[in-house]
């Protein structure tokens, strides 16, 4: 049986820690929580003696702030251990901790802020970590129901096609231990430059890439034994298709891949992940290819 990763949050209120335990009880997984704490020390007073001390002080008063969240929000029959971490800078310690193999997810409250000079853990944790991560979002949609998968049927590459396997059989797994429906959804692009230009009709254009997905939608079908019925595809930018219908379905996860891009490029343009995490009042679980 393997984990769940859960990242507490500083405040008073952790939204990833209750969903975190209440998901891992669902699918029969334990779970480890990590806390973090930190605090400059190197001007108080009284030498390396105090600053121990009052670390120590630190670390304890914060073992007892997630001891409590974890006994309100955990079941009797969950095993859940807690470590709790004196790091100033969290993403190195989760990436390390997610890579030993132990771990069938991270979860943590969703809190994007990366820009051109700074990139948020967030967004470390989407480009870096090794298994599929999890982001709760803090303010959700009232009355959320279906599990949603977002999918790129038009992909032609191995690597993609095999991400989008992955992301539906996560989104089937949770659909299923959840209780819920499954919707499947995948977006159809149009090249703005080419409409403008009059190039291309954008109906004709989305009828002909609709033909070019049904071999990999058939076999993803069969794969998983979905009816093909089930796989809806909209016309529109990836990320406002995702956003739209997640919103109009009301889905409280959205299962999607992500594949990072490096260097300033990633800090430009980013990927559809993070584009729709600031406009998605629902969960995100983003996975890799090969999560």
């Amino acid at each position: 049986m393997g984990k769940i990763l859960i990242v507490a949050d500083k405040d008073k209120t952790c939204v990833a820690t209750s969903r975190g335990l209440e998901l891992a009880a669902k699918l029969g997984y334990d779970v480890e929580v990590v806390a973090f704490t930190y605090a400059p020390l190197n001007r108080i007073e009284g030498g390396r003696a105090a600053q121990v001390a009052l670390k120590q002080q630190l670390l304890e008063k914060r073992r007892e702030q997630i001891l409590k969240r974890i006994d309100t929000f955990s079941t009797d029959s969950q095993k859940v251990a807690l470590k709790v971490v004196w790091m100033k800078t969290v993403h190195p310690w989760i990436v390390k901790r997610a890579a030993t193999g132990k771990f069938a997810a991270v979860v943590k409250t969703s809190h994007s802020t990366g820009n051109l000079g700074y990139t948020s853990t967030d967004w470390y944790l989407l480009r870096e970590c090794p298994v599929p991560v999890l982001m709760v979002a803090e303010k959700k949609w009232s009355r959320t129901r279906p599990v949603m998968a977002a999918l790129d049927l038009g992909t032609r590459k191995r690597s993609k096609q095999q991400l989008n396997s992955q992301v539906l059989g996560a989104a089937k797994a949770l659909a299923d231990a959840l209780g819920v429906e499954l919707k499947l959804m995948s977006a159809i692009e149009v090249p703005s430059v080419l409409v403008d230009l009059d190039l291309v009709d954008p109906i004709s254009y989305s009828k002909k890439h609709r033909e070019e997905m049904l071999p990999h939608l058939k076999a993803l079908a069969k794969e998983h034994d979905i009816p093909e019925k089930a796989f809806i595809t909209k016309r529109g930018p990836v990320a406002k298709v995702i956003t739209s219908q997640a919103a109009k379905a009301r889905a409280q996860i959205v299962v999607m891949g992500t594949v990072a891009r490096k260097g300033i490029s990633a800090k430009l343009i980013g990927n559809t992940a993070e584009s729709v995490l600031s406009d998605l009042h629902t969960d995100v679980l983003a996975i890799k290819p090969d999560s």
